[in-house]
């Protein structure tokens, strides 16, 4: 029963989340668009673009607004009204409008795409588009409403209005002096000064939501991290996917090995001579002048695998010799398939010269 016990402990630990994701996991999930994103970093950035560039365009705006009025109440209100005249009017007054409105538009489409891709950098996919039936679901519905992270939501909506209030309130508060003065100023010091508190107002408001973005983009990439957790086997699993089961390459490997050993003990008929220890090392030496450059190792083995070359060779009559040195020697430097090393040329081509005597070829 105890080692039932620590059985499930284990199971249980090993089923925990508890490991940092894998490259290949993060991937799989930015393929799908699950990607550490702060969605109020985008508002911000717009919000900051947008007055910095009505501060830096203010009299350009403002000159254009004021020429639009004096032209409608000096020259457009004495045109009569035809279909010529309203056609032209609308065209002219649409062109005006588009002229100071594109500034801010373009600013705006710069901002939200330079917002994003500084979070997520390049990335296209219409995953997140797609029809899922889960998402129907009421109790999964209801389960993110009470979620922890809905109440995080809740508490940074909260810190938001109460910061953006309190410096709303103390920039207004430091001008409260000149407000209720402006009753006694002309029109165009009173337009003046509640532009540039304005201005200012929504600068500092807008680098403060900035700062509170990177704050939540900072919590999204944690909270991203988290819910992207593997367990143990989750990480073994996605090993044995990408690299293949140990067991089935084990399996693999072998095969190869059983074929490698096959295709060796077929060549040792062909062999001119098996040098052996006697009984610990056994190699198999075949050499055609009309084909090689030099003898080549066709065969070789240790122990159990030594006993199985040389028993071939005594079944295909391939004469055997013992030289216990330049058996060690051609087993450790020498490559199956390939020419022997120079410097044991000399002790093999003696052997090879022995061996051809006893054929009588030489």
């Amino acid at each position: 029963m105890e080692r039932n016990y620590v059985q499930l402990q284990l199971q249980f630990f090993s089923g925990e989340k508890t490991e940092k994701a894998t490259p290949r996991k993060l991937q799989d999930a930015r393929k799908k668009g699950q990607v550490a994103k702060s969605a109020e970093l985008p508002s911000a950035f717009i919000l900051l673009f947008v007055f910095l560039l009505i501060w830096l365009l203010g009299g350009y705006l403002g000159t254009h607004f004021r020429g639009i009025f004096l032209r409608s109440f000096s020259e457009y209100l004495l045109w009569d009204v035809t279909a010529d005249t309203a056609d032209i009017l609308f065209k002219q007054l649409s062109w005006e409008a588009v002229k100071m409105i594109a500034p801010i538009f373009a600013i705006t489409f710069v901002a939200g795409i330079l917002a994003n891709y500084v979070q997520i950098g390049f990335l296209f996919t219409g995953e997140p588009l797609k029809m899922k039936l889960e998402k129907l679901n009421p109790i999964e519905g209801a389960k993110r409403i009470v979620s922890m992270r809905s109440l995080v939501e809740l508490f940074k909506s909260i810190l938001k209005i109460l910061l953006t209030s309190s410096v709303a309130f103390y920039l207004l508060w430091g001008a409260k002096g000149e407000l209720v003065q402006l009753y006694d100023k002309g029109i165009g010091q009173a337009a003046q000064f509640i532009n540039t508190t304005a201005m200012k107002l929504g600068v500092v408001i807008a680098l403060l939501l900035v700062v509170l973005a990177i704050f939540d983009y900072m919590y999204q990439k944690y909270d991203h991290g988290k819910q992207l957790r593997m367990s143990k086997q989750d990480i073994k699993d996605e090993y044995k996917k990408t690299e293949g089961d140990p067991l089935i390459k084990g399996k693999i490997k072998e095969k190869q090995r059983q074929m490698a050993m096959s295709r060796m003990m077929s060549e040792i008929p062909n062999a001119d001579v098996v040098i052996t220890n006697p009984t610990h090392f056994a190699v198999a030496i075949a050499y055609r002048a009309e084909e090689m450059q030099a003898p080549m190792v066709v065969a070789k083995g240790k122990d159990f695998v030594a006993l199985k070359i040389k028993e071939i060779a005594k079944e295909h009559q391939v004469i055997m010799m013992e030289n216990k040195p330049l058996a060690r020697a051609l087993y450790a430097n020498a490559e199956m398939g390939e020419q022997i090393p120079e410097d044991l040329f000399k002790a093999v081509a003696e052997v090879l010269a022995y061996v051809y005597r006893l054929k009588g070829i030489v």
